[in-house]
């Protein structure tokens, strides 16, 4: 797997920080960690498919992003030993992840400080996206912002011929576009009417890809 976040890293330190990495298997369902956990690790996601779920102050849960390989979650660990998980993450589907653990990160790290060149890299990746959906939140309708996120994540899953096929609530696309669900429930609405996309029990199906693409702006 070639993770983006490493890219940065020369040979001999990548080598390095894969030797110290452990393989992890979720199933589906599985909770890798909740919300408020105390933080301990790194994963870099080497297949399937993750959501990032938080809290919300009315007390329901609201997902903030969906993850697949090639990405990494859970970095706010590696900045300070009483770090807290800020989310909680969840497998949509059988998931393998390489972790890096925190102590085994600060060792590598005293060793060749230039390793810490990788949370830098995983830090302003994290920025880069917050920053991204914030001015999309002030300045964007709720249409744009939730076409988006369908085809920001349908390009983490492959076409089975029908179109992509996304494992979506219509509550988990709400919180991806940061908006109500009734009010996601009406835009899906009209997306299906319109031929662009197919709505079932939990999953929602990419039925035009390009015209999502020309409502996206």
């Amino acid at each position: 797997m070639d993770w983006e976040l490493l890219r940065g890293l020369d040979d001999a330190q990548r080598t390095a920080l894969l030797a110290g990495m452990r393989a992890r298997r979720f199933a589906r369902g599985e909770v890798v960690f909740h919300e408020g956990d105390l933080g301990d690790s790194l994963h870099f996601v080497v297949s399937g498919r993750l959501a990032v779920r938080t809290a919300t102050p009315a007390g329901e849960t609201t997902t903030l992003t969906v993850l697949g390989p090639g990405q990494a979650f859970g970095e706010m660990a590696l900045l300070r030993r009483s770090s807290r998980r800020t989310a909680s993450v969840a497998a949509l589907e059988a998931v393998e992840t390489r972790m890096l653990e925190r102590e085994v990160f600060f060792r590598l790290s005293e060793q060749q400080p230039s390793v810490e060149r990788l949370l830098v890299g995983v830090l302003a990746a994290r920025v880069d996206r917050l920053s991204r959906h914030l001015l999309e939140a002030l300045h964007l309708p709720v249409e744009q912002r939730l076409v988006r996120r369908l085809i920001e994540t349908a390009r983490l899953y492959p076409d089975d011929g029908g179109g992509v096929v996304l494992p979506l609530t219509q509550e988990d696309v709400a919180g991806l576009a940061g908006t109500t669900r009734p009010t996601a429930n009406a835009v899906l609405g009209e997306l299906q009417a319109g031929g662009l996309v197919e709505l079932t029990r939990g999953k929602v199906r990419i039925l035009d890809a390009g015209g999502l693409a020309a409502r996206a702006g």
